[in-house]
């Protein structure tokens, strides 16, 4: 595959924040592949939950939660916060994922490009076969997918250079402790893997 003109300026970017590209790409690709797995299991998960917390009281979920946070028996509750914990957690990793993609849609070569590209491919609730992005994005199959590893590298980019650092400046803000944070993330990215 030939190296475009905007891949060249990609590289830089990783060598200019010391990412491995290659191993950062491979990352990239993992998260992209998953993604509508774990939003999928995450929407799976808050329906069980606000199933559990309208059949213990009512239709009212502050309500149920209160009750389930106050009365429940302790088994129900450990269940009940283990499943909470568990929407919470994956929810970070979707807005790591979101933030990333506005920070590419914001790129000024083939931003909206990069985006709708990833968006089609990994995103949407609906996955479509390779005809059907072609025919959606009106190009041809080379361009396709050397646009397509471009916007993979680009979100590399945007989630290890741009959203992490992001999140951990706030999160070593509010907790004061860094190592929190690291292994807070080694968990989510361990989970993920799964």
């Amino acid at each position: 595959m030939r190296t475009t003109k905007t891949m060249k300026s990609i590289s830089l970017m990783y060598d200019g924040m010391n990412l491995d590209e290659e191993q950062v790409y491979h990352k990239a690709k993992l998260l992209l592949d998953i993604y509508r797995d774990v939003v999928w299991k995450t929407v799976q998960e808050v329906n069980f939950v606000r199933e559990v917390c309208e059949s213990y009281c009512s239709q009212n979920l502050n309500v149920a939660l209160t009750y389930l946070e106050d009365f429940a028996p302790t088994e129900q509750k450990e269940t009940f916060i283990n499943r909470i914990s568990c929407i919470f957690e994956t929810s970070w990793i979707i807005e790591l994922i979101d933030t990333a993609l506005l920070k590419i849609y914001e790129y000024h070569t083939n931003g909206k490009l990069y985006h709708e590209i990833l968006s089609k491919s990994y995103v949407n609730s609906v996955a479509m076969n390779e005809q059907e992005l072609l025919e959606c994005l009106s190009m041809e199959r080379t361009s396709f997918y050397m646009r397509k590893k471009e916007a993979i590298k680009l979100f590399g980019i945007a989630l290890w250079g741009y959203a992490l650092p992001k999140y951990k400046a706030v999160f070593v803000e509010s907790t004061g402790n860094e190592n929190e944070y690291t292994y807070f993330f080694e968990e989510e990215l361990n989970h993920a893997r799964i």
